[in-house]
Order: C-alpha cells, then structure tokens, then sequence
C-alpha cells in the first residue's frame, strides 16, 4: 500500500485525537451521556498505526481520561465506572494481541517479498544500463505487488555477432511459468553466442521449450509456450533485424517523436507449440538511425483496457505522449524516462493497478554530440 506523504505524518495522532474528541463530546454533553464508547474506539485505531508500547499507552491514556471524566463531572460510581475500565483494559489488551499479530504478518510478507525479489535477480537479471554505444533500460511491473516475478522476461547480451535482446512472454502462471522463463533466458544466453544467424537462434530456443514440454508430465502440451521478440543490432547500430513469434509489435521512435510500429511482414506462432510443424522465422530488417529507440514490450501493455474496454495503444499514444516530454523538456527522453512515462501512461489509461504483468525494454542509439547540439530545439 502507498502511504500519502501527509498522512504518513499524522496518521500517528488519530488515537490521541479520538481520546480528545470523546473528552470534548463528554463535557460538551449531560452527565447521562457517556463518552466511553468513543474512548474504546482509541486503542483499536492504534492497532495498525502505533507499536505495541504505544498501544498500551493509548489504553491507559484512555482509562485514565474516562476516570478523570467521571470524577470532574461527579458522576463516578465505583460499580459502574469499574465495568467500564474492565472493558477498556479489555479492549487494550485485544489491540495489543492484533497488533502483535499484524506485525508478524507484515514480517512474513516483507521475507516473502526479499525472497521473491531475490528469485527475480537471479531469474530475470537487470541488462547493463550500456551495451557498446547502445543504451538499454528494463522495467518489470508485475500485476500483483507481491508477484514479482512471472512469465514475461527480457535479456539482452553482446555477442560475437552483436548486440542481440529478446523480450517474450510465457503462457500460463506460477512456477511452470517461472520454470519455461529460465529455460528461455539460458537457452538464449547459450545460443545468442553459438549461432551466427537469428533464425539458427530461434530454432535452438523451440528445440528446447519443446524438449522442456516433453519432460512435463501431466501438462498441456502446449504449456510454457513463448510468444518472443528477438532482436540484434548491426555493429554500427545502423540496422535492426527482428524475429516476431507471435508477440506484440515494437514502436520504433524517431529524435524527433515520430513513431512507427513495425508489424512484422509474416505471421509465425509462438515458441515451443509442438502440435505444430516447423515454422521460418523470417527476419526483418528496418533502419535504425542516430537518435531512435526501440521500445518493446509485452501484451499487459496492448491488453490493458480503460473502463469503457477500449485497449492501449502504443501506435497512437506512445508518439503523444513522447511529443507531450519533448514540448515540457526540449529534449528526447532517455530510457529509463521512458519506460517510466510509458508505465505511468499504461497505468493512467487502465485506471489503477496493471491489468497483467509487464515487461518493458527500450533501446536507444544516442545522436552524436554535433548533432545534438545543433539539433534545433522543438516548437
């Protein structure tokens, strides 16, 4: 949960505020009306908010008010008034009970969470922030703040044969999902230095999701299947060549904010269905001038939909919102901009929380320095 910052910084005053305004309600009315419901009430907002110490302190404060109270307005009678702290110190002693009980499930989650996150570094790497001249930025916003790690990856790697990158997205969830994403990522790390061409590369990562498929009794067999977007780039950068199975087509963006899909010329389906005969993987090849970048990403972004169902579209909002950063800066935004504008844009169209995991990875050939400065600044 994101705490507002002005909250956070008196939310620690509302049991001391709700002691105060049942003094204020008990003075303010006759000697019949009894604020102890409203002291009672202390403790139990101080469960979430206070420590343990802080909790049996509010329980005292309270009793001790109550008692103050009843004597400052003559109305104390031992039976009564004794009931009444009874069941004060009853509600204290619950409070502290939740609060010790919330603390340890806040400590389980937090181990959870340091675990999983430590499954996410070794799983799922984050790229060098610099391949070469190429720059590279990674995000993975998981749909489940505790998930966070699922079946969509990315890797990028030099080689002998260039820069080569892969983002995909592994069908089904949890440890299956976890499992066929180490497969992908090893068997790409392995074959992106092995094999000279993309489509050799390809063909090494579908022999091995379908020989995983096979080892999975029980499954599918089409579990684990990869949609994948592979990607290298020339030794100058002046080129892109891109494989497409089956996944979402990336944006190429220009200096200046203009953007192009680029769909892929054929259809071919994703990694490792093998009810499927063998399958070309043809590679497109697109120019990639100083100043573009490469985004890429999987289907939580295209799939995420606003209230009326309407799906995102990078084609149409990628371009404005670049365009929206270049008229506010003046100047292109780097990767990690981006991809955080791009979330937040995903984030702003769905209306909350992500819709289904996303792996996002932008990829930037940086203008010279003569060009950027003399590049003019936008209107």
């Amino acid at each position: 949960m994101r705490v507002l910052p002005v909250w956070s910084r008196v939310r620690r005053w509302v049991p001391a505020v709700v002691i105060a305004l049942a003094a204020l309600v008990d003075l303010l009315t006759p000697s019949s009306v009894s604020s102890a419901p409203l002291l009672a009430v202390a403790p139990v907002t101080a469960v979430s908010l206070l420590s343990q110490v802080g909790v049996v302190g509010i329980g005292l404060t309270a009793m001790l008010v109550q008692a103050g109270l009843a004597f400052l307005d003559g109305s104390y009678h031992w039976q009564g008034d004794a009931a009444v702290q009874i069941t004060l110190a009853s509600v204290t002693i619950l409070a502290v009970g939740l609060n010790r009980s919330l603390r340890m499930q806040h400590a389980s989650a937090s181990r959870a969470r340091y675990a999983a996150e430590v499954a996410q570094r070794a799983v799922l790497p984050s790229p060098p922030s610099r391949l070469g001249d190429l720059q590279i930025a990674a995000r993975y916003v998981p749909a489940e703040d505790m998930a966070l790690i699922g079946g969509d990856l990315y890797v990028m790697q030099e080689t002998p044969f260039g820069v080569r990158a892969m983002v995909g997205d592994v069908r089904g969830k949890g440890l299956s999902a976890v499992t066929a994403v180490s497969v992908d990522i090893g068997v790409f790390r392995y074959a992106a230095d092995h094999e000279p061409d993309l489509p050799a590369l390809v063909r090494c990562m579908e022999e091995a999701l379908l020989r995983e498929s096979q080892r999975r009794e029980g499954l599918d067999a089409t579990e684990g299947f990869t949609t994948a977007l592979i990607v290298q780039f020339a030794d100058d950068l002046s080129q892109v060549h891109i494989v497409n199975r089956g996944h979402p087509a990336p944006v190429l963006l220009h200096a200046d904010g203009r953007a192009r899909v680029l769909e892929p010329e054929e259809e071919a389906p994703p990694l490792g269905i093998s009810g499927l005969d063998a399958w070309a993987s043809p590679v497109a090849t697109h120019h990639f001038p100083p100043g573009a970048m490469l985004l890429c990403f999987t289907d939580g972004v295209t799939e995420a939909r606003d209230p009326a169902g309407v799906f995102y579209d990078p084609a149409v909002r990628v371009p404005r919102m670049v365009q929206s950063y270049l008229r506010q800066t003046s100047h292109f935004p780097d990767p990690s901009t981006l991809l955080d504008l791009l979330a937040r844009d995903v984030s702003r169209h769905s209306g909350g929380a992500p819709q289904d995991d996303q792996a996002l990875l932008a990829l930037h050939r940086p203008l010279p320095m003569q060009d950027l400065l003399a590049r003019p600044s936008p209107q």
